[in-house]
């Protein structure tokens, strides 16, 4: 067995030395077998899809889709992906990665059409290169705006601990640096917008619950739906103060009904292709959380890990009681108390 892994919990203070039982975004199955992340990159589903040479050290890119680049993040333990979507005339990147490297120039050598930056929500780890892109796309909430100060290293000082990382680290990354820039929104977006990039069309869907600014993207024409962090494969996280599952449960239903206008779900971490199916599965997983039932594992740190069937959630008693619902920014690292 593999040393556990310390995860990053509270402001890059405490560090949890228990990654393998569910405290980071893992896969259940690496949950069971006590294994770390880095012992399932690449992601089976992910080594799947074919592979785009960017000359990147950090970044792995694979083609999701036609016109689709999954820019992953392997080697930091939130196994962040962020999404190139181009069209014939521009293009949207959805979500910027956590900061740790430019993403820019990864961005540069898949594209030669103008690039904007649209988050699908504003969690340190997908807003870390806004700061690179002249145009950046959001949407107008109290929220949002806080975050857009950005964060200093202090406070994610654990998300570039060296158990965070795997091995070796590539020449030129330099971990004392990791922050979040300030960044600007340009240009304020909402639900219902659709963002044509020439050939291809680009709905915006409310989505909030994970945070109060979350989204999702829908390409019709081509059956995609973009997740964000309402659903990813591994441990979904509804423990920090911003969570409101109330809305987060009726944002599922909202994209459970899409139905038929959904085959694909491209999620912001770990796997970057699932069935869309998936989702009626969290769904119900989620109700039967909330009416109590599932497997209730206490951690250490006011938070929560409820198993129900293979769905995993990590949640906090005062996000299931719905005392938290903070609107002024967060990193969401921090469990609501």
């Amino acid at each position: 067995m593999h040393r556990p892994l310390a995860c990053a919990a509270t402001l890059g203070v405490l560090l949890l030395a228990a990654c393998q039982r569910g405290d980071r975004k893992t896969s259940s199955y690496a949950a069971d077998q006590g294994k770390s992340w880095c012992d399932e990159v690449p992601r089976p589903a992910n080594a799947a899809l074919p592979a785009v040479d960017v000359g990147s050290a950090w970044f792995s890119v694979y083609q999701a889709a036609p016109g689709v680049f999954a820019i992953v993040e392997p080697r930091q333990f939130q196994e962040a992906i962020s999404y190139l979507i181009v069209g014939d005339t521009s293009a949207l990147l959805f979500d910027s990665g956590i900061g740790m490297v430019r993403i820019k120039p990864v961005v540069d050598r898949l594209t030669r059409v103008p690039v904007a930056v649209l988050n699908s929500h504003t969690h340190f780890d997908h807003v870390g290169g806004n700061w690179e892109f002249a145009e950046v796309l959001g949407l107008d909430t109290e929220y949002t705006r806080a975050n857009e100060r950005g964060l200093p290293h202090a406070a994610l000082k654990g998300e570039a601990a060296s158990e965070a990382l795997c091995k070796p680290i590539p020449d030129g990354v330099d971990t004392a640096q990791l922050q979040t820039r300030p960044w600007t929104v340009t240009r304020r977006v909402a639900d219902g917008t659709v963002l044509d990039l020439g050939g291809r069309r680009i709905e915006i869907l409310a989505a909030p619950g994970h945070t109060p600014d979350a989204i999702a993207l829908l390409d019709r024409a081509h059956g995609l739906l973009f997740t964000g962090d309402s659903y990813y494969d591994g441990t979904i996280w509804l423990f920090v103060p911003e969570t409101d599952l109330d809305a987060y449960e009726h944002s599922l239903a909202r994209l459970v009904e899409l139905g038929d206008a959904t085959r694909t779900l491209l999620p912001a971490h770990n796997t970057a292709s699932v069935p869309a199916g998936r989702l009626a599965t969290v769904l119900a997983a989620l109700r039967t959380m909330r009416a109590g039932g599932g497997v209730v594992t206490p951690q250490e740190d006011a938070r929560i890990l409820v198993r129900v069937g293979d769905v995993q959630f990590m949640t906090s008693k005062a996000v299931l009681a719905g005392r938290a619902r903070a609107k002024a920014g967060g990193s969401g690292l921090t469990p609501a108390r």
